[in-house]
């Protein structure tokens, strides 16, 4: 990502406190920067004038890997052999791929603020999944992560990209 700044880090991010520590520490402390984001404040993905956002070798390599292993996590749900062990350790391992995603990627700034609000449902998943929040059960969690790889997949340029089947 070209810039996450502290105060767009702070409203994508706020209900990912479980894992953003890493997140953060790999970011510069910088002010503001000068471009809007307008859509990421307002918490709502949108295409790019109907178009989707361009990505790039980082990004796709970590979606890719995030998607197998939300993929992987769903079958097993649904055969029945999904524990919270296995949910959080699923949980972690997508952890590793955002932290991953976050210092390498390198987006222009309106692409960088969309895909911030898909690691921020990224991150509120995988924080239910490993039991960090209150009142969540890790399947709600999972579904929620297969959500927002879905959302990126709608969203951004990711060339054979499939939708990861919920069953729901």
């Amino acid at each position: 990502m070209k810039k996450l700044t502290p105060w767009i880090l702070g409203a994508c991010l706020a209900a990912t406190a479980a894992w953003a520590p890493a997140a953060i520490a790999a970011q510069p402390a910088t002010p503001p920067a000068a471009h809007a984001h307008d859509e990421a404040l307002s918490g709502k993905l949108a295409l790019d004038k109907g178009r989707k956002w361009a990505t790039d070798a980082p990004l796709r390599t970590g979606m890719s890997r995030i998607r197998t292993l939300t993929a992987g996590a769903l079958d097993d749900a649904h055969a029945g052999k999904f524990d919270a062990k296995a949910s959080a350790s699923v949980a972690a391992q997508v952890e590793q791929q955002v932290a991953g995603i976050v210092a390498n990627c390198k987006l222009e700034p309106q692409a960088d603020a969309m895909l911030h609000l898909v690691i921020a449902d990224i991150g509120a998943g995988t924080g239910a999944m490993a039991g960090k929040v209150p009142g969540r059960k890790s399947e709600d969690g999972l579904l929620q992560l297969a959500q927002a790889v879905n959302a990126y997949g709608r969203h951004f340029q990711h060339p054979g990209f499939k939708p990861v089947e919920t069953g729901h």
